[in-house]
């Protein structure tokens, strides 16, 4: 059996290709959208993915699943528990070859078995995969890809149908059926290795460890979510629905999406370059949004083009414009090295952002400034303009938990992953904004967007448990505000 991790870093992202190398055949669970990357890979070691298994309908990124079917004729393996709201809809309505599994049933990808195990709670419809290498002589599994039940360290969130896809009062029911999944996981034998679908960093979860594999043993003496079982069902929901981070916007387009049918993408965007010229055509009208992924964020603050949002080309760059810009059609110009385009481009399609119509660099923006092109800035200050802030308004763009764990006194909450949603409802008007978060970095992005929306904002670029070491702080969370 040949095995290979492919690890999306953005999204934090694990992709699995199984292969039997006597048959020439391989399996590829839960691939991203742009598949060319699998099937290269494949090739590569003399493989062909015949088959593509899901484990669940996945809510932060478009699933390839469509794409290979689609372009590759391959046959699918999908879930079809969790009752009819959960399927996959596009592959249940199309001409595929479709199999649905319910738990137990098996298929195999010439001398490897694998068994579907349900383990719902995450999603409804959440299947696990065990995979047994026949063709080394095993009987027994080796290992187990658990999608977004298990990771390492954490488990998979039951509150995403709630906070993300806008289901009310399922997150409480989803965690008590995540309770009663677990015993399929720690009844396995503790040798197996386990392959998890994410890794730190992923919204899919809060306390995601940064290995990249683990063991069924490893996960039973330390996962700190497994061990809140321990306590019984009430005390184990209170422990996964607390603190977990406000998903991203876009989370609920990927569920859509996933579920209706992700548009088959058949080859990556392929943006002109642009002139200076060309540049201040973008700049001087609503033909596009401009997209700035240069990572010094207070060479930003101190020029770029009006309206532009910022989102730096790192690891938070799928989860700053999936939030930020919420209609996947507008059209959007990047600002980034050439060598960084196709990297760009594929962590945007990932997401859904297709209308990718063109890019400048760098250079050509600081042409076009030279020029006398148009140019907008953003105050930079510090935590110490706190001292003196009676005129103005305090936003606190971190996630909620970590809010109340300390926070500015009387500031707003407004999570930077929300902030579309919060700017009409949450946030003052008619006052300067301090905009603040950990670091600098959150709010940098925050305060680009919030700038846009027509605020007057001012970007705190610093260190918030620095402040907070020295001045007085609130914990917990407050009042919802009064709006100006």
């Amino acid at each position: 059996m040949l095995f290979r991790q492919i690890f999306d870093p953005k999204l934090a992202q694990y992709a699995y290709l199984v292969g039997c190398q006597k048959t020439g055949e391989a399996l590829l669970i839960d691939p991203e959208r742009d598949i060319d990357r699998y099937v290269d890979l494949a090739e590569s070691e003399g493989l062909r993915i015949t088959a593509v298994a899901e484990t669940h309908i996945h809510a932060d990124f478009l699933s390839g699943a469509r794409e290979f079917a689609e372009r590759f004729n391959v046959k699918l393996y999908l879930s079809e528990e969790g009752g009819p709201d959960w399927q996959s809809e596009w592959a249940k309505s199309g001409d595929y070859e479709a199999t649905f599994l319910r738990d137990g049933d098996t298929f195999a990808i010439g001398n490897i078995d694998i068994e579907a195990v349900y383990t719902p709670g995450h999603t409804p419809e959440h299947l696990s995969y065990l995979v047994t290498d026949r063709g080394a002589g095993a009987t027994t599994p080796i290992g187990i890809a658990t999608g977004d039940f298990v990771f390492v360290g954490d488990l998979g969130r039951p509150d995403l149908l709630e906070q993300a896809a806008g289901l009310h009062g399922v997150q409480e029911p989803s965690a008590r059926q995540l309770y009663h999944s677990l015993p399929r996981f720690t009844e396995l034998e503790g040798h197996l290795q386990v392959w998890p679908a994410h890794g730190a960093g992923s919204a899919c979860g809060k306390a995601l460890g940064a290995v990249p594999t683990t063991t069924v043993g490893y996960e039973k003496r330390y996962n700190a979510s497994l061990d809140a079982a321990d306590a019984g069902e009430d005390a184990f929901v209170d422990a996964i629905l607390s603190g977990q981070p406000e998903p991203p916007m876009y989370f609920a387009r990927m569920k859509r999406d996933n579920k209706l049918g992700v548009p088959v993408l058949g080859g990556l965007p392929q943006p002109r370059k642009l002139t200076a010229t060309e540049l201040g055509r973008f700049a001087d009208t609503d033909e596009a949004l401009i997209i700035d992924t240069r990572l010094d964020r207070s060479g930003f603050m101190a020029k770029h083009l009006p309206g532009a949002l910022y989102a730096p080309l790192n690891k938070s760059f799928n989860t700053v414009v999936g939030s930020l810009v919420v209609d996947e059609t507008t059209p959007l110009v990047l600002l980034l090295e050439d060598e960084d385009v196709e990297d760009a481009v594929r962590h945007l399609v990932r997401i859904g952002f297709d209308n990718l119509v063109a890019f400048a660099t760098p250079e050509t923006l600081e042409r076009y400034f030279e020029d006398g092109g148009a140019h907008a800035s953003i105050p930079e200050v510090g935590f110490e303009a706190l001292a003196d802030h009676e005129d103005a308004a305090v936003v606190d763009v971190r996630y909620a938990s970590e809010y109340a764990e300390a926070h500015v006194p009387g500031a707003v909450n407004a999570s930077y992953t929300r902030l579309p949603e919060y700017a009409g409802e949450r946030l003052p008007t008619g006052q300067p904004l301090l905009v603040h978060c950990l670091s600098g970095a959150r709010s940098a992005v925050a305060s680009a967007f919030l700038a846009r929306e027509g605020y007057d904002v001012r970007y705190i670029n610093g260190s918030f448990p620095e402040y907070a070491a020295d001045h007085a702080v609130e914990r917990g969370t407050s009042a919802e505000p009064t709006l100006a």
